[in-house]
């Protein structure tokens, strides 16, 4: 599986970003796909992951209420809605795939990672 994410950019505190991550090949809906980003200076931190089922999605603390995954398997995109961005949430965001995964917040267990996409909020 290849990953690609896109969507990040510059955005003031306060607004709005989609990010997009397309998968290719046609095991998609076989993979629970994960979010993570990396601050500089940072350790990467789990963001969200959505259930190969579609089913179940998990988000980390920082983004509850904020940020919704969700996944369109015919078109083999998973999304990331980003609301009410703060500036701490300043970092590379990366999508990632771990086959029939359970939604773990441990990247080491996803199999597959995008190349990567700059979020950058701004005051």
């Amino acid at each position: 599986v290849q990953l690609q994410a896109s969507g990040g950019g510059l955005v003031q505190a306060e607004g709005s970003l989609r990010l997009s991550c397309a998968a290719s090949g046609r095991t998609f809906s076989r993979y629970t796909m994960g979010w993570f980003r990396q601050a500089p200076g940072k350790e990467r931190d789990f963001v969200a992951a959505i259930a190969w089922s579609g089913g179940s999605t998990y988000c980390a603390d920082s983004s509850k209420g904020r940020f919704t995954i969700s996944r369109d398997n015919a078109k083999n995109t998973v999304y990331l809605q980003m609301n009410s961005l703060k500036l701490d949430d300043t970092a590379v965001y990366y999508c990632a795939a771990d086959l029939y995964g359970p939604g773990r917040r441990d990247g080491t267990f996803y199999e597959y990672w995008g190349q990567g996409t700059l979020v950058t909020v701004s005051s």
